[in-house]
C-alpha cells in the first residue's frame, strides 16, 4: 500500500484543482490528524520515551484510521487518482516527520526492546519504521528477526516488515501480508507469495492469527479500492 500512496503523491504533483465533492470526501484526513495534533498540543509533555512512542503511534494511525473509510468511488474516474493523492499528502508529510523524530531515538541495542518500552509503544516504533522507506526497511529487518525468537519483537511486526522488503526489491513475499488490488478489492497477492502450500505453517510460526484465506477476507468490507 505504500507504493500507491507515494505514487499517488506525486502524481498529484501536476493534477487539476479538485471538485468541491472530492474535497469533502477525503477532508476527514487531514481532520484527523489536525484533531489529534490538537489533542496532544492539550498534554503535559511525555514523561519518558515510551509516552512520546505512544503519542507518535497515535499521530501514525490518526489519518490512516480515516482514509480507510473514504469511498472515493462516487467520483468520475478521472478525478479519483488526484483525489486518493490529495488525501494521502497529509499522511506522507507526518510519515516523514514522525521517521525524523523516531529516529533521533533508536536506543543503543538497536530497537526498542518490549520488556523495557511495552508492547504499544515498541509497536508504535514499528508502524513508523513500516511507513518509512525501503533503506529503513533494509536497516531494520535484520535487527528485528533475532529479537522475534526472545520475545523482544512481535511476530507480526516482523513478518509485516519482511514481506514489504520483500516485495519492494523485487522478491515474492514471504507471509502474504501485502495485499493488492483486483477488480476493485484488496486481495493476497497469491503469484508473488514463496512456497504459497506452506505459508499458512510460517504464519502460525511467527504468532500471525488464522489462515492466509481468513486474512484476505478482513479486507471484504473495505472501500472499492483502484
Amino acid at each position: 500500500m505504500i507504493g500507491l500512496l507515494l505514487a499517488g503523491v506525486l502524481a498529484f504533483q501536476d493534477a487539476p484543482p479538485l471538485s468541491p465533492e472530492a474535497r469533502a470526501l477525503i477532508a476527514p484526513v487531514a481532520e484527523a490528524i489536525a484533531a489529534e495534533e490538537a489533542r496532544q498540543a492539550g498534554l503535559p509533555p511525555p514523561a519518558d520515551v515510551r509516552e512520546r512512542l505512544d503519542r507518535m503511534g497515535a499521530l501514525d494511525q490518526a489519518g490512516r484510521r480515516a482514509a480507510v473509510r473514504v469511498d472515493l468511488s462516487p467520483l468520475p474516474e478521472a478525478e479519483r487518482d488526484a483525489a486518493f493523492a490529495a488525501m494521502a499528502a497529509p499522511i506522507s508529510a507526518m510519515d516523514d516527520r514522525l521517521l525524523a523524530e523516531l529516529l533521533t531515538l533508536i536506543p543503543p541495542e538497536g530497537w526498542f526492546h518490549k520488556s523495557v518500552y511495552g508492547e504499544q509503544a515498541a509497536g508504535a516504533a514499528f508502524l513508523i519504521i513500516q511507513h518509512s522507506d525501503i533503506e529503513q526497511w533494509r536497516r531494520f529487518v535484520p535487527v528485528l528477526e533475532p529479537l522475534v525468537a526472545i520475545g523482544e519483537v512481535d511476530g507480526q511486526d516482523y513478518g509485516l516488515m519482511y514481506d514489504r522488503l520483500a516485495i519492494n526489491e523485487g522478491r515474492p513475499q514471504r507471509y502474504g501480508t501485502q495485499v493488492v488490488c483486483r477488480s476493485g478489492k484488496l486481495v493476497v497477492d497469491w503469484d508473488n507469495l514463496e512456497d504459497p502450500a506452506n505459508a499458512d505453517a510460517r504464519r502460525l510460526a511467527i504468532g500471525f492469527p488464522g489462515t492466509l484465506a481468513e486474512y484476505e477476507a478482513t479486507f471484504a468490507a473495505y472501500p472499492p479500492c483502484e
